[in-house]
């Protein structure tokens, strides 16, 4: 694999600790710059318990196979969709998920449902792992936020996302505040020009 498709394995990594569970979230915050390296005894280590913790969601979840509303694993995947759709498939899927794991961090944190020291450790860990968290494409703020209609379609229901009250522990909103969502994207290009 190149180093972008290898990076990219470690965004879906990231997500299900995050939703899952904080240890292995923890794991991965500790060995970020050594997996960004492509370590691969670290990376096994890795690959391992996010299979697990899918297996777990897909055999003990009681839906698997998403009847229902509640899709934890589709966390930070509504802007993903949408990102990858605006950059003509650019911006690879997992790069997509990590900028779209850092937007819904970002609005859940000023939303006041995950503390702010929270979001900080998320999207450094992120970036320790390689991924640029903005891309211009999420500026387009009509655009990106008629992705939360077409997730709601994908769904087939009620607009469920998964959001973050704490690290690996995922909780579904019916609801997203558009104006605090915009912030978010500018919270996020203003991080990402900080870095440039």
């Amino acid at each position: 694999l190149s180093d972008r498709d290898w990076r990219c394995g470690l965004s879906e990594a990231a997500k299900v600790a995050l939703v899952k569970d904080a240890t292995f979230f923890e794991q991965i915050e500790a060995v970020a710059p050594v997996l960004a390296s492509r370590d691969a005894a670290a990376c096994e280590q890795v690959v391992k318990r996010c299979a697990e913790l899918h297996l777990r969601h897909i055999v003990d979840s009681g839906d698997p196979f998403e009847l229902t509303e509640a899709r934890p694993l589709d966390f930070g995947h509504w802007a993903a969709h949408k990102l990858e759709q605006r950059t003509d498939w650019r911006v690879r899927h997992g790069e997509a998920v990590a900028i779209g794991i850092a937007l819904d961090v970002t609005y859940a944190a000023l939303i006041g449902m995950l503390p702010e020291a929270d979001a900080q450790r998320i999207l450094t860990c992120l970036e320790s792992l390689g991924f640029v968290l903005f891309d211009e494409a999420i500026n387009d703020h009509e655009s990106l936020l008629r992705g939360l209609e077409e997730f709601r379609e994908h769904l087939g229901g009620r607009l469920t996302v998964q959001l973050l009250d704490r690290i690996g522990h995922g909780v579904d909103v019916n609801d997203i505040d558009h104006a605090k969502m915009i912030l978010a994207i500018d919270r996020l290009r203003q991080r990402a020009e900080s870095l440039r």
